[in-house]
């Protein structure tokens, strides 16, 4: 069954759910920036810098396309980095991901504005 616009629940950082249409085609980190959720990008997609790291859900972890090893290289620079951890920059919104569950984590690091 064909989905008109994929749903995505965001679970911010205090702990509110914020469900969003997801137009396809368009990165979590994109979406998020769409709905003002609190996601920063400091690398704008770029995938140099962990920014943008996201928790996924248990239960869709596995459902999502595999990490490459430059997404795993820059997660492993990501503040509170779990099993299930992803950037938001590198997942890709399409109908299969309707109903996808998202956590933010509770702070980020930022290496690339340091001073």
């Amino acid at each position: 069954m064909e989905v008109a616009v994929p749903k995505i629940h965001f679970i911010e950082r205090d702990g509110n759910k914020k469900t969003v249409e997801a137009p396809v085609g368009l990165s979590l980190l994109e979406v998020a920036h769409k709905y003002a959720i609190d996601i920063e990008g400091a690398c704008e997609g770029s995938l140099a810098c962990s920014t943008c790291h996201v928790i996924i859900s248990p239960e869709w972890f596995d459902k999502l396309e595999q990490a490459k090893d430059e997404e795993e290289d820059m997660l492993d620079l990501a503040f509170g980095l779990t099993k299930t951890s992803r950037l938001g920059c590198q997942i890709i919104v399409d109908n299969s991901l309707d109903g996808l569950e998202v956590r933010l984590p509770g702070a980020t690091r930022n290496i690339m504005f340091k001073n």
